[in-house]
């Protein structure tokens, strides 16, 4: 299942959710201020992404650069107990599911969200009179360029 980290207001928020809408793929919303994220989510996060906090925290946020904090001298347990207080440090949207792990929205890259086998599947039936073949192209590019 997809998961998708949200905050009101956020423009690239909308995208992701309005492109995996188009393509029909079931997700999970979780606003991250209305929905605390727990300890474990938080820990799974920073294991998924490559980079760790760079990857999934806002340096340039109000918080951090008003406070002067210092995010890599934090251990992991005060990491984790700093964004369950300020989730406003995150950046968004965070999309994960079992095998992606994405931060923001890119439309090259949200397609990794596609499951493979309907890949696939757009890549030998569609054709330029289907109706969705607009979306369908953009999958085929991006599979022929990470083939």
């Amino acid at each position: 299942m997809i998961v998708v980290y949200t905050s009101p207001g956020c423009a690239s928020c909308r995208k992701v959710k309005q492109w995996l809408k188009d393509r029909e793929l079931p997700f999970i919303e979780k606003n991250i201020f209305k929905t605390l994220l727990n300890t474990n989510e938080i820990k799974h996060l920073l294991m998924r992404s490559e980079n760790g906090s760079d990857d999934i925290i806002s340096k340039r946020s109000k918080i951090i650069q008003e406070s002067n904090i210092d995010i890599d001298a934090m251990t992991t347990d005060q990491l984790i107990r700093f964004i369950k207080q300020n989730p406003s440090v995150l950046k968004r949207p965070i999309i994960l599911d079992e095998t992606s792990f994405q931060v923001g929205y890119d439309e090259e890259e949200i397609a990794v969200f596609v499951p493979q086998e309907l890949r696939k599947v757009a890549e030998r039936a569609c054709c330029n009179t289907c109706p969705s073949y607009k979306s369908c192209e953009n999958v085929r590019k991006t599979e022929e360029t990470v083939s």
